[in-house]
């Protein structure tokens, strides 16, 4: 979140700006603030996973730390997430995946939170191509696993033929538009809370510029936003959790056909 003068506008947070300019003819390979904050979220955990372990060995010490403790809660709620939603002894293969991703949403959506930083998940975009890489890798799984049978997908078992006709087309809609339902959820969500912010923000920097009675009014909406910075917090979890929980379901249904 970026919150910056009153005059500007409250989209304005979610401008890729090019620090450095790299461009070759129709290429441009420009260091951007997006690029400032991926290259940061894979620094920081780097060294988070290097200082939890036991550099000896790689392994976790049998006293944990506090950042220990939350690594392995992490690690039990994302496993136990793989169990239950992937019906099948081939899950468990699956688990890096889902931690990884989860791991990566979650520290771009709660960097993007920090003042004057850049929320790299508010771009439909980086969304989008995520979880177009996620699913193209899960029809693949589908593919070396089931063969032809991979179009059984699109036809529910026990269907008769005049239904098939209504069904098909139905479901290859639905499962098309998988990886654009992924993609718009977090999206919207993060940049629809980091507007309401800056909004309530502005409206407060406003009230300030006040004399009076507006000044001293100036704080009821700073302290609206203590609430809601909360709420985004929150929303930072959920929405890395559900995309890691749909990521679970949809290979569930590529791994065991429905």
């Amino acid at each position: 979140m970026c919150i910056t003068s009153l005059f500007t506008s409250p989209l304005e947070q979610f401008q890729i700006l090019p620090l450095i300019p790299v461009v070759f003819g129709v290429f441009d390979l420009s260091i951007t603030n997006q690029t400032i904050i991926l290259v940061l979220v894979f620094f920081f955990s780097l060294v988070f996973f290097n200082a939890v372990v036991d550099p000896k060995d790689n392994t976790f010490p049998l006293i944990p730390s506090r950042w220990q403790s939350f690594l392995e809660l992490a690690y039990r709620m994302m496993l136990s997430l793989v169990v239950d939603n992937i019906k099948d002894k081939q899950g468990g293969y699956f688990f890096p995946l889902v931690f990884t991703v989860f791991f990566v949403i979650l520290s771009l959506n709660l960097i993007g939170l920090i003042p004057y930083s850049f929320t790299v998940t508010s771009h439909l975009l980086v969304t989008f191509g995520l979880a177009l890489a996620i699913f193209i890798g899960i029809n693949i799984v589908c593919i070396r696993i089931h063969g032809i049978h991979f179009f059984a997908l699109f036809l529910p078992p026990g269907t008769s033929l005049a239904l098939a006709l209504l069904l098909v087309p139905i479901e290859l809609i639905s499962y098309i538009f998988k990886p654009i339902s992924l993609s718009v959820r977090v999206f919207a969500n993060m940049m629809a809370g980091h507007t309401l912010l800056k909004v309530i923000a502005g409206f407060a920097y406003t009230m300030m510029g006040g004399a009076g009675i507006l000044f001293l009014m100036h704080y009821i909406p700073l302290l609206i936003l203590l609430p809601i910075f909360g709420l985004e917090l929150a929303v930072a979890l959920i929405q890395s959790f559900v995309f890691s929980i749909l990521i679970c379901i949809y290979l569930n249904d590529a791994i065991n056909l429905h």
